[in-house]
């Protein structure tokens, strides 16, 4: 018989044998299972970049299809108008603005309100390069967009449907098409940044609201319509900001919902008014008798505003640093609103909307230091 000694021994040398077997075992399976992981991610790697690529091609197929779409509802604005020579030359000049707009309708283009605002001409040329006189028909300065409405219309046109820009949101992908330096339908992608509200307190005009976006703005680009990828307007561009005057990645275009309701939901309006509002120092100055009035500096052509026989600035001079025509008239209020209380002009414009038929417009204004009232027809 074995001794205790020995068969402790032998216990010891088989539990090592069989534990040096065990990962002996071990070993070739872990071999096996690393061989067949790098197995399957060779064979899952091809896979995995053609369903990159294909999500890549489908997204860019998607975009070119929206772009086809909607690029021959998208025009350029070209406007003309009448002013006084920069200082110190004397005299009138002509200027000439560039900037886009859509086709809404088979005669109705929206636009941005900065551009067309005191006009005297304006010129939208189709897609297809059709040229259309057209006239502003309505305008908000606040949200900064326009209605023109064509001469006639065109022999072949694509009107953009205006989308639900409540639907958008901050990270949605986006294109502009536009005319950036005269350029016709050039697309710039990006997504939506942000959404910003104007600070109204105003109760009597509605919500304003412009979407910021990182796609690229240029100059011409003014009054493009900004696209959701189903092709449907959802933003108007405004503005960039930018420190060297081209895009950085910072634009603004008011909403489809605000250019809806403040533009065809309402009765539209336009004055033909580019003014300055005066307040403080310039106010007394000026002798007004209230704290702040609007004094127009130029009046468009066959605008409410030249019709009721508003007189513009004659007088190129500078206040503080900053450019103003003088020697126009001082706009004090309309239908009783006073300029210098009211919240926004858009308050205005509301209450002029609200204006039944055979009612007057009355423009209260100070010229030559003297009060006098304007009275017009809405419908003239």
């Amino acid at each position: 018989m074995m001794s205790d000694e020995r068969l402790g021994k032998a216990n010891v040398l088989s539990g090592s044998v069989n534990s040096m077997r065990r990962q002996k075992k071990n070993a070739r399976i872990s071999k096996h299972l690393s061989r067949s992981l790098r197995v399957v991610r060779a064979a899952l790697l091809p896979l995995a970049i053609c369903v990159l690529a294909w999500d890549t091609h489908s997204h860019g197929q998607q975009l070119r299809e929206a772009f086809r779409g909607v690029q021959q509802a998208v025009v350029i604005v070209r406007t003309e108008q009448l002013g006084l020579a920069p200082f110190p030359q004397q005299g009138l000049t002509s200027s000439n603005g560039l900037g886009s707009g859509v086709l809404i309708s088979h005669d109705r283009v929206l636009t941005a309100a900065h551009l067309v605002e005191s006009a005297d001409k304006i010129t939208v040329e189709l897609s297809e390069g059709e040229l259309i006189q057209a006239s502003v028909i309505g305008c908000s300065l606040s949200a900064d967009v326009a209605l023109l409405q064509l001469d006639h219309s065109p022999g072949n046109y694509t009107a953009a449907k205006l989308g639900d820009s409540d639907q958008t949101a901050v990270g949605d992908e986006i294109f502009v098409v536009g005319a950036p330096y005269g350029i016709g339908n050039t697309l710039t992608a990006g997504h939506v940044s942000g959404r910003h509200a104007l600070n109204d307190k105003s109760q009597n005009t509605a919500k304003i609201e412009f979407l910021q976006t990182d796609a690229a703005i240029n100059g011409g680009n003014s009054g493009s319509p900004v696209f959701n990828l189903k092709g449907e307007v959802v933003g108007i561009v405004s503005s960039i900001m930018s420190k060297s005057g081209g895009s950085e990645g910072l634009a603004f275009a008011a909403t489809s919902n605000t250019t809806r309701r403040l533009l065809l939901e309402q009765k539209p309006f336009w004055t033909g008014i580019e003014g300055s509002r005066v307040d403080g120092s310039l106010a007394r100055a000026l002798n007004l008798p209230q704290p702040a009035g609007v004094l127009v500096q130029r009046v468009a052509e066959r605008s409410i505003a030249e019709r009721c026989g508003l007189r513009p600035g004659t007088l190129r001079a500078s206040i503080e640093g900053e450019e103003i025509i003088l020697g126009g008239d001082i706009i004090l209020g309309v239908n009783g609103i006073d300029v210098a209380t009211t919240e926004s002009f858009d308050d205005i414009y509301a209450n002029i909307a609200k204006v039944k038929s055979g009612e007057n417009i009355v423009i209260t204004i100070f010229r030559q230091g003297k009060i006098v009232k304007l009275a017009l027809p809405p419908s003239q």
